[in-house]
């Protein structure tokens, strides 16, 4: 075995310090995935603990994904994506790492590589109903459950539904709780997702990065927050457009962004900024209207705009698009 990986594998098997408080299992139910048509490769979970996307879900572009949970060892994620790295499946991934903790039976992990290999690991020492399955890249995994019909309904659920990988990820969560989800209740979710190919930008490379810490109905809110993500790339590409002077598309991408976020009034301000720094005042004075209609303190902030050259020095147009 090359040198560097057997560092990383014996130090996962030293001992732990004895005077260590015991952990607790902080998962309920999570799902490993990757999208057979982009590559993209994901993690979701839900939890009665708090802040379980500090916990669970790795992944990394062009790599693999990991979910590490019932009584967690964080260094299967950030080992599991380092084997695959060097060119380990996920199962050759998994099993090497299993070989080398003494605490395996207390493990529930999972992961998936970025050719779709995938593997899943429940530990005989975790609490029940707990178990797995592993489909066509993809994983889904369970421990403390009401009842042991979960996982299966997760990966129905999966296999079934429509959309992206993170429509099918929700799809798979949302399914565990409709069968009864964690014996404990909710508390709290997070999804990761990651482009199937690395940009060499890993702080580009991030398609998906939301967390639920703590919330009554932390599925509902997660849901919510995808489709504010959704939002905010759909800006993005707006600003992509205007930049290219493409804008028939910008208009089209602002327009759905704004569908996706009623309320987000930032959305239209800054489509309405990037319209009049782009020559087009008269359509962008009516959105100046709405925003500063609905939150006037937007107003107020045209004029610095100007001074850090976010808008054109041009009194005329400062001043049309303050009188709306």
């Amino acid at each position: 075995m090359h040198l560097a990986l057997t560092f990383l594998l014996t130090a996962l098997a030293l001992p732990c310090n004895a005077a260590e408080p015991p952990r607790r299992p902080v998962h309920t139910y999570s799902i490993v995935a990757r999208d057979a048509a982009t590559g993209d490769l994901g993690v979701a979970v839900q939890s009665h603990w708090f802040s379980v996307g500090s916990a669970v879900p790795w992944a990394e572009a062009g790599v693999g994904a990991v979910a590490t949970q019932s009584f967690t060892e964080p260094s299967y994620g950030a080992l599991g994506l380092a084997l695959m790295k060097a060119g380990k499946s996920a199962p050759e991934a998994l099993k090497a790492l299993l070989a080398a903790d003494a605490d395996r039976e207390v493990r529930q992990v999972a992961m998936v590589d970025a050719q779709g290999r995938s593997a899943a690991h429940t530990g005989a020492k975790c609490i029940q109903a707990a178990g797995h399955e592993v489909g066509e890249g993809f994983t889904v995994e369970a421990n403390l459950m009401d009842k042991a019909t979960v996982w299966p309904a997760m990966a129905k659920a999966f296999k079934g539904a429509k959309g992206d990988l993170a429509d099918r990820l929700l799809a798979a969560l949302r399914a565990a709780q409709a069968e009864g989800g964690d014996i404990r209740g909710q508390q709290s979710a997070a999804i990761l997702i990651v482009k199937g190919k690395p940009s060499g930008q890993p702080w580009n490379d991030r398609l998906f990065d939301l967390r639920v810490e703590d919330h009554p109905d932390p599925l509902k809110e997660l849901g919510r927050l995808i489709q504010l993500r959704r939002a905010y790339i759909l800006m993005d590409q707006g600003d992509g457009f205007v930049t290219a002077a493409k804008w028939q598309e910008a208009k089209t991408a602002y327009e759905a962004a704004a569908k996706l976020a009623p309320g987000v009034w930032e959305m239209p301000f800054w489509q309405a900024v990037a319209l009049a720094s782009s020559g087009k005042l008269s359509e962008a004075l009516p959105i100046f209207n709405r925003v500063f209609a609905a939150e006037p303190f937007w107003k107020r902030l045209v004029p610095r705009l100007a001074d850090v050259d976010q808008l054109p020095k041009d009194p005329a147009l400062l001043k049309a698009i303050q009188a709306q």
